[in-house]
């Protein structure tokens, strides 16, 4: 199909309404050893003697948490009317029927069916009441809501069942450590397991009598000890998981415990690993990838051509960082590849909004999946008028990237696919310097697009003083970018969200690429957060310029270069929404033509729902 230009002059800059959510933070302090401490809480009995533990009703909730949406001070409330908001929800990405999610909890594949647990308040669309959401699927697209799997009501979990992990042993068996707030704010972990194992939907959990099994060991603050890892299994025959937290008020660190039966802990000399300036450490991620970067592997894989992937959540910023070292089940060290890009001062899962990521492997199809949490960023007062808060991204496959040795490949799970309809192709579509082009696709509100770009050959024999990284967004032009796609789009550009790749010439005379997504002019609205979010990918010297798009509503994410970066944003459009939102091509460099080969689907809804229990009248 072909697309017809439209000239337009180049995007002039308009002041944001919006503000930065989130400060930078600063590298201080030396790294301080942690002397070992061991730690035994529980009984010796059995794992098979391990008693079913009655559920009690939920307990209180208890202040806010630093996950709830920063305040957007002295901006004017927004009009929002209802048909906007039920624009903003999303078509096929995970979300509950009503009120607030957060972190993705304990994936993992049983009898036919994935399972997702979930941060969620049952009561209101802000954090609070935290218990396990629960929901599974045969697809991990096609999602059915189940009853809550664990609530708050016991006194080591009573101010709420916070993130965990599961593990399956040998036996079949699956293991749920989770961490609970005791009912004196004390961050401890706790054991859980299916009542039934034989229950393909593993409907109902029972607690372990001796919780919790692991606290605050001396040196940590009893609220900076959480989010146990899965566990993996070492040469010597015993387990190991890792958990976050800092020490000294800066350093962040991630703990290493092992254990024989998951009641009777050690903790580790020493630690994991430990970044000076990076804060508390949540949401801990520790995994194999092979460097041939063809298959993933289980978490307990060891051996020659595995590296391991180690990533964090860090709470003073809530970004994930991750990278990739050398982990040594010896002496039970990590080491980064590359110091300089070392967890937390380094690459960036997901260089958006996006945060306490969490991995598993998925034994089903033999591939490591991720998932990440994606908040708001309008104001708590609109969720709460609204009666919902935040989605989970489309999983994500997980690789080692072979071709550039110094990141992960994520790309959305194949079965997304499976929504895929309509299609349109445009080919070598010119798009030249200062110039918008539509793209005739009809509706614009749930895509996948697929896009390769070729540009002019580029003389980089000169070098400038540009800031090398997004810039100041679509707007800020240079020589050989940006140039890219606007998403979610009203026909006269009022509201627009460009997708973008921003070439820079290197003070060494090499050439960087930059991949960026500009929410500044996403909304007329001032109460939600706009601003430009993206990094430096990787583009090899034979590769062209590619970027994948799922478009979903008020949800975009982003991936270049076959995921070596990725970019998920919110936007909250007051105009370019329904039938009025569009779709284009733009070039905003200076000095260079763009071509453009693109195959856009629309995509169907995910129709997610409540499982059809026999009898239920509600479904």
């Amino acid at each position: 199909m072909e697309a017809t230009p439209s000239f337009h002059a180049p995007f002039l800059h308009r002041p944001s309404a919006g503000t930065t959510p989130f400060k930078g933070f600063a590298v201080v302090v030396s790294l301080l050893s942690l002397v070992a401490l061991i730690v035994h809480h529980l009984p010796d009995t059995p794992s098979a003697a391990l008693k079913p533990t009655p559920m009690q009703p939920r307990g209180v909730a208890e202040g806010v948490s630093a996950k709830s949406n920063p305040s957007l001070l002295n901006q004017p409330p927004f009009n929002w009317t209802n048909a906007m908001f039920s624009w903003q929800r999303s078509a096929y990405h995970f979300q509950p029927e009503k009120n607030w999610m957060n972190d993705p909890n304990g994936p993992l594949y049983h009898k036919g069916w994935y399972h997702l647990f979930y941060q969620y308040n049952p009561y209101l669309a802000i954090w609070g009441n935290i218990t396990w959401g629960h929901a599974v699927s045969r697809d991990l697209i096609h999602w059915l809501y189940l009853p809550l799997a664990m609530v708050p009501d016991r006194w080591y979990d009573i101010y709420g069942v916070w993130s965990g992990s599961a593990t399956f042993l040998p036996d079949g068996q699956i293991l749920m450590l989770y961490t609970g707030k005791t009912n004196e704010s004390v961050q401890v972990q706790n054991l859980a397991y299916p009542a039934n194992l034989s229950d393909p939907l593993l409907l109902h959990w029972l607690k372990y009598p001796g919780n919790p099994v692991l606290v605050p060991p001396p040196g940590i603050q009893p609220d900076d000890f959480r989010d146990p890892t899965t566990a993996w299994l070492g040469p010597d025959g015993t387990w190991r998981l890792t958990l976050g937290s800092k020490f000294d008020t800066t350093l962040g660190i991630s703990l290493v415990y092992q254990t024989k039966n998951f009641r009777d802990y050690e903790l580790l000399d020493g630690v994991l690993h430990a970044v000076p300036g990076t804060g508390m450490w949540e949401c801990v991620d520790f995994y194999p990838v092979a460097i041939n970067g063809s298959v993933a592997l289980d978490t307990s894989a060891l051996g020659p051509g595995i590296k391991h992937v180690l990533k964090a959540s860090l709470d003073d910023t809530k970004v994930d960082h991750y990278a990739i070292g050398s982990y040594d089940p010896v002496t039970d060290k990590w080491t980064p590849d590359n110091p300089e890009e070392d967890v937390g001062i380094g690459l960036k899962v997901d260089y958006g909004r996006y945060y306490a990521s969490k991995t598993f492997f998925d034994q089903h199809k033999q591939r490591r999946v991720l998932w990440g949490w994606i908040n708001e960023t309008d104001t708590e007062t609109a969720d709460l008028q609204k009666g919902w808060a935040s989605l989970q991204t489309i999983p994500r496959t997980v690789l080692y990237d072979n071709k550039t040795g110094t990141n992960i490949l994520q790309w959305p799970v194949e079965e997304v696919e499976s929504l895929r309809m309509n299609s349109t192709m445009f080919k070598e579509v010119l798009v030249e310097p200062g110039s918008v082009v539509p793209l005739d696709i009809g509706t614009a509100t749930q895509l996948d697009i697929v896009a390769e770009f070729e540009i002019e050959p580029l003389d980089i024999s000169s070098t400038t003083n540009q800031v090398l990284d997004c810039g100041g967004g679509a707007v800020d032009r240079s020589t050989y970018g940006p140039y890219g796609l606007l998403v979610i789009a009203d026909a006269s550009l009022s509201e627009l969200t460009p997708i973008y790749f921003r070439p820079l010439n290197a003070s060494d005379g090499s050439l960087e690429t930059y991949f960026c997504t500009d929410t500044t002019r996403s909304s007329k609205a001032s109460d939600v957060f706009k601003q430009v979010y993206g990094g430096k990918v990787p583009v090899l010297d034979d590769e062209k310029y590619n970027m994948r798009v799922l478009v979903d509503h008020s949800i975009v994410e982003s991936f270049a270069q076959g995921g070596r970066t990725v970019v998920s944003s919110r936007i909250y459009p007051t105009e370019a929404i329904y039938g009025a939102a569009r779709l284009f091509l733009f070039n905003n460099a200076s000095g260079v033509n763009v071509k453009a080969t693109l195959t856009i689907w629309e995509m169907n809804s995910a129709f997610i729902r409540r499982f059809p229990f026999e009898g239920d009248d509600s479904v």
